[in-house]
Order: structure tokens, then sequence, then C-alpha cells
């Protein structure tokens, strides 16, 4: 019976990364979309709803590499560790200055402060965080337990 519950946790374990990992493939186009959209409140979403989703996928990202992290724990990281990369958007050292060249550079490390940026930040880690959180009740519940037997 033992080894049995082993492997249910192993395959529920299993389950939640194939779950976080599909949520990645879901943000990473939402995101880059926001990039590329020409519609209605354009320049919001160009530069600002794009902060919402990068913080979402940093969480998922965080969550499965670190599986037993806590949700709020991985959110209060995440947004801890890009409010420092917005910050650094005031500093233009030449080997940043290069970085930022690039297209994944300047994805990835931005090159304009905006303190607009942080409130999207923290509804992106409250997202996040949220999202981990059930994902993670889900399943450890008895419930779902139960019913995968």
């Amino acid at each position: 019976m033992r080894i049995k519950h082993s492997l249910m946790v192993k395959s529920l374990a299993r389950q939640r990364t194939v779950i976080l990992f599909f949520s990645v493939l879901i943000i990473v186009p939402l995101g880059l979309l926001t990039k590329t959209y020409h519609g209605p409140g354009r320049i919001w979403v160009n530069y600002s709803l794009g902060g919402v989703f990068y913080e979402i996928f940093f969480c998922l990202i965080v969550a499965i590499i670190f599986p037993a992290a806590r949700p709020w724990k991985i959110a209060g990281w995440v947004f801890l560790i890009t409010a420092v990369l917005e910050l650094l958007q005031l500093y233009h050292p030449p080997w940043l200055t290069v970085l930022r060249t690039f297209w994944l550079g300047h994805l990835l490390l931005g090159n304009s402060f905006s303190v607009w940026d942080f409130p999207h930040y923290l509804l992106g880690c409250l997202l996040g965080g949220s999202g981990i959180y059930v994902i993670n009740r889900i399943f450890k519940s008895e419930k779902y337990l139960k019913n995968s037997n």
C-alpha cells in the first residue's frame, strides 16, 4: 500500500509539472502578442500588459524548477528580482547596453525605466502565485487522490 501511494504521489507531481509547462506554453505567446498588438489601448497593451505575463511566466518557471517552493514565496522572489531588473534600466554600463541590443536581452531586461511597471509586476505575481496555489491544491487534495485510483 505504501509503494502504491508513493507511485501515486510521483505521478501527481509529474502531472502538476505538465500542467505548469502547458501554462508556460500559453503565457509565452500571449506575452509576445502584447508586443505586436495594434488595436484599442495599443500603447498600454504594448508597454504595460506584457509585464503581467512576464511575471506569470517567471512564477511558473520557478514553480517547475523548485516544485516544493510555496506559491507566495515564489511570487515574492519573482517580484523582488524583476523589480531589481527594472531598476537596472536606470543603469547603462556598456556590457548591459550590449545585452539590450539583442531581441531576447531587450525582452528580458528592458531598456527604459517606468515606475508604472511595478503595479503590473505586482498583478502578474499575484496572478502567477494564485495560479500555482490552485494547481498545487488540486494535485494535493485527497478528493483528487481518491478519484485517480
